[in-house]
């Protein structure tokens, strides 16, 4: 059982055990004040558990995060005179660097009631980065693109439902510009490139996009529509196949740069753990990746519609041999927990073992938490502040890119276009954002209504940097 599933299931039976000790004390109050309020109170206990308490947070807000930086990459003497942030850097900034403040967050009152935030503003320069209710810790704020307003000294900060105590501590991370390299995003599922990387491979001078699996399974919305089970997980597996090739061309990725290697959803684990065994879907009742291949320009050494690990490997190595990437993008393993995003991570550096061609740079991106399903925390198009990360890491390396407005606007568009982030809500969900909305000031965009529209398209990318 994975970690995140281990908290997944620490919390649901924490909450059974809330609902009972509610139910007693329901029953207690209807015995003393009289039955008529043990309706009442268990409308309002359930309103205030949809506004206030539904998110899975599986760690207390007043633990702090743990990150260890290079000694090296710090800037001494960093102070905050009453809202603004006084630095002395050591070379003037060049802009393009990874900007990263610590800072010790205290919640207020109604902190525990509305999202605490931290607003950054310099003239016309804003940015909003928010955290956990009740937050009382250590946090990590990505000041990348706000450098000059920092350099110059007119960076200011102001927590909103919370407010900043302590000296805060600043590391400033510099590195080659991965836009003027070529690019290889490597996608468990389609639309992981997207909602990880899209502002970075677009705006790259050569960019290749390669999506290992169909994503074919948990297809019930097109078994709605009157399907079999694996007839809707096959449509499902054709249309994500079909839209990990032809979305990347909305940014310009020629076709040929696109690959889809069709192997099944959720099956990743078994095939590492045997790598000559063929492992079919779970849900499609196929046991040949060709009808997820089809749409592919090139040919590659998986061809044969086996769905093993060692076709896996041969299709990374063919493919990094032919693109030569200078920088390659994939899951990060210590922060998504996504059995898929683990093993695509590990298939990639295994096949790079005795390969002629080696990248300069891996970076690596999380589009999935232990933690905390809701982080980046806060409103679209605001900033990505750090994710919780509580155990012992190893020295880690930020790199962050800032995207204008009209590439997250363009980025927004590219995730509309994927199928498996078009479903309508289901009426629950509806009803706790209604009630988050008006009594927790939650705001969710215009652009969709899945909820990766709100975490995925936001000022900046974050990715997490390593040389080979």
């Amino acid at each position: 059982m994975s970690r995140k599933q281990q908290l997944l299931r620490r919390h649901r039976r924490n909450k059974r055990i809330g609902l009972l000790v509610g139910l007693l004390m329901l029953l207690a109050c209807g015995a003393w004040l009289g039955w008529w309020l043990v309706p009442l109170l268990a409308l309002l206990a359930w309103v205030a558990h949809e506004a206030w308490f539904a998110d899975h947070l599986f760690y207390a807000p007043g633990e702090d995060y743990q990150y260890r930086f290079s000694v090296e990459a710090e800037v001494p003497g960093v102070r905050l005179h009453g809202e603004r942030l006084a630095v002395t850097l050591p070379q003037p900034l060049q802009g393009d660097e990874t900007l990263i403040l610590a800072v010790t967050l205290r919640s207020r009152w109604l902190g525990r009631f509305f999202d605490p935030q931290v607003q950054l503003s310099a003239g016309d320069e804003t940015d909003v980065q928010a955290f956990e209710r009740s937050v009382n810790g250590l946090r990590y704020l990505n000041l990348t693109g706000l450098g000059g307003a920092l350099g110059e000294g007119r960076l200011q900060l102001r927590g909103r439902f919370c407010r900043l105590v302590g000296e805060p501590r600043l590391w400033v991370f510099g590195a080659s510009d991965a836009r003027r390299q070529r690019v290889m995003v490597i996608a468990p599922h389609a639309d992981d490139a997207e909602l990880a990387a899209y502002g970075l491979y677009s705006q790259a001078d050569e960019a290749w996009i390669v999506t290992l699996t169909a994503g074919e399974i948990e297809a019930e919305h097109y078994q709605r529509m009157g399907m079999s089970r694996a007839d809707a997980a096959r449509l499902k597996g054709r249309l994500r196949a079909w839209d990990s090739i032809a979305v990347p061309r909305w940014a310009g990725v020629p076709e040929q740069r696109c690959v889809q290697l069709g192997y099944f959803c959720l099956q990743l684990p078994a095939m590492q753990a045997e790598p000559d065994r063929a492992v079919a879907s779970r849900e499609a009742e196929l046991d040949d990746t060709r009808l997820f291949r089809q749409f592919n320009a090139l040919a590659l050494p998986g061809d044969d519609g086996v769905p093993s690990w060692n076709n896996l490997l041969a299709d990374l190595r063919a493919l990094i041999s032919a693109a030569r990437p200078e920088v390659l993008v994939m899951p990060d393993p210590l922060i998504d927990p996504h059995p898929d995003h683990i093993c695509a991570q590990a298939a990639v550096r295994e096949a790079l073992q005795g390969l002629d061609w080696q990248p300069r740079t891996i970076l690596c991106y999380a589009n999935h938490l232990h933690d905390n399903d809701r982080w980046p925390m806060g409103d679209a198009h605001t900033g990505v502040s750090l994710p919780p990360v509580f155990e012992a890491e190893p020295l880690r390396v930020p790199y962050s890119l800032v995207l204008p407005a009209e590439v997250r606007r363009d980025k927004a568009m590219a995730l509309g276009m994927m199928h498996d982030l078009q479903p309508p809500m289901p009426f629950k969900r509806r009803l706790r954002r209604a009630l988050q909305k008006r009594l927790a000031g939650r705001r969710w965009p215009a652009e969709g209504e899945n909820e990766f529209f709100r975490k995925a398209v936001r000022r900046h990318e974050l990715f997490w940097r390593s040389d080979i």
